[in-house]
């Protein structure tokens, strides 16, 4: 399903990428079932929020897939946002759905540093 223009996926990137994918995933559906909420959850610091780390993750996951020289520093910028994101969602501790995206927000930031470590 996935084109890959690069030969060299090592695991450590596959791990990354799908976080990436996961954390994007949840970012937009979060978005969602924020306005259908509606009131506290429309905060728009909140939302921005998750509107820009879902446009970081797929960014994220479009440079790695192609092998690109600047991954490094877009997967550290990647996790620099959903680190804020996940902060965000946590502030609505009593809601599920927020904490699950928190979770993929921190899984993602985790995944993300890890790849800073590799050798371009």
């Amino acid at each position: 399903m996935m084109m890959m223009m690069t030969e060299s996926i090592t695991p450590e990137m596959q791990t990354c990428i799908d976080a990436c994918m996961d954390c994007h995933k949840m970012c937009m559906e979060t978005m969602a079932y924020c306005m259908s909420k509606g009131g506290q959850y429309m905060d728009m610091g909140m939302m921005g929020m998750m509107r820009d780390c879902a446009e970081m993750c797929m960014m994220c996951t479009n440079m790695m897939m192609g092998g690109s020289e600047f991954m490094g520093r877009t997967c550290m910028l990647c996790a620099e946002m959903c680190d804020r994101c996940a902060m965000a969602c946590e502030q609505m501790s009593d809601d599920r759905m927020m904490m699950d995206c928190a979770a993929a927000c921190r899984r993602c930031a985790e995944s993300c540093r890890s790849m800073q470590m590799m050798p371009a």
